[in-house]
């Protein structure tokens, strides 16, 4: 886990992370020095539903929405163009943006919500690409986890996701 740094970015980034034993202390920490926002309300709901659960019961989950649900992937490219040459580039472009913004992978593809949280959380002008295309690739995960689970914990990071991609997209370019 890495050092929180008081942005929700990299907080919701450790939250799309595998659960591991000490990542809801950690989660919750970082919440009491967060300001007041919507992301934050939304982090505090979905950990709120996690909490109850055993570790193994919320790696199933984790498993069971990003790594098993195509609907939910959470890669913003595959989102938006599926496996494609535009999806390459797209791919090609945001791992030039992370290795020089110094964000480490972690085994993940450029376009993964991790990485992609990490870097929001780290550059004062984030790629034009990714904010045209990080709303509407949220949406569609978004759309795809309610159809197929409602009560779905995940929802409420996307939901959070989808509220500061709004705020981004209002900042000036």
């Amino acid at each position: 886990m890495e050092t929180y740094t008081a942005k929700i970015e990299n907080l919701l980034a450790e939250a799309f992370c595998y659960p591991g034993p000490e990542q809801i202390n950690f989660l919750e920490k970082g919440l009491e020095i967060l300001p007041a926002s919507p992301q934050k309300n939304f982090l505090v709901a979905f950990l709120k539903k996690i909490s109850p659960l055993s570790l193994g019961a919320w790696e199933e989950l984790y498993t069971r929405t990003l790594d098993l649900n195509p609907p939910s992937a959470p890669y913003i490219g595959f989102q938006t163009w599926g496996e494609s040459y535009q999806r390459g580039v797209f791919l090609s472009k945001m791992n030039r943006e992370l290795l020089e913004s110094g964000i480490d992978l972690q085994g993940e593809l450029p376009d993964h919500l991790i990485p992609v949280l990490r870097y929001l959380g780290r550059v004062p002008q984030p790629m034009p690409e990714l904010i045209e295309v990080l709303g509407p690739a949220i949406k569609r995960m978004t759309e795809g986890l309610r159809k197929a689970d409602p009560g779905n914990p995940y929802l409420d990071l996307l939901e959070a996701v989808q509220s500061l991609y709004n705020a981004l997209e209002k900042e000036p370019q």
